[in-house]
């Protein structure tokens, strides 16, 4: 595994322990020798996690929409940015550039990027892992949401795997890169 997309927020949430769970992603990452591939922006956790990936020695690969360079301020220093037409074209890039994903605590857009990851895992698109750093129990109602949807009949069994869900980074990359 080269490259992960990480989908996380724009700001930093109000517990501190998401943002050293973003470093702790960047450093498992660079640890692992892992490209991040992610939204382009240098505020929020979007920043934290590519400005760590960067001081560790690793590469950070953005994807960002014109119309949110200047409101996500796009982050100049980059190993690679990539200034696309939408939110769409974004979301292709980060699929096609990355192995895996891994959703971070974060907004509705993070919710929206995963939730396409995963219904294109479902229904074969694409074979790659995703996870969720479930830093602070932050994905926990998300989580029993989706087995409640299991348990009424909306979501297969087999499906309630396609998240990976792992408080620790490290283990989290460990268990994206397991064989299936």
């Amino acid at each position: 595994m080269k490259s992960l997309a990480v989908y996380c927020g724009a700001s930093h949430g109000v517990n501190p322990l998401y943002t050293e769970a973003a470093r702790g992603l960047a450093a498992a990452l660079v640890e692992h020798n892992i490209g991040l591939v992610y939204g382009g922006g240098k505020v929020g956790l979007m920043g934290v996690i590519a400005d760590e990936v960067l001081r560790l020695g690793g590469e950070a690969t953005g994807v960002i929409p014109k119309a949110l360079v200047e409101r996500e301020v796009g982050h100049a220093g980059l190993t690679r940015l990539f200034v696309v037409k939408d939110m769409h074209e974004r979301k292709a890039m980060m699929a096609e550039l990355s192995e895996g994903f891994i959703a971070m605590p974060g907004g509705m857009g993070t919710l929206e990027e995963l939730f396409e990851m995963l219904t294109w895992a479902q229904l074969g698109i694409h074979a790659k892992p995703v996870g969720l750093l479930n830093a602070n129990g932050f994905w926990d109602g998300l989580v029993g949401f989706v087995r409640h949807q299991c348990e009424e009949g909306f979501v297969r069994p087999e499906h309630l795997n396609l998240m990976q869900v792992d408080a620790d980074p490290d283990a989290l990359i460990r268990r994206l890169r397991a064989p299936v």
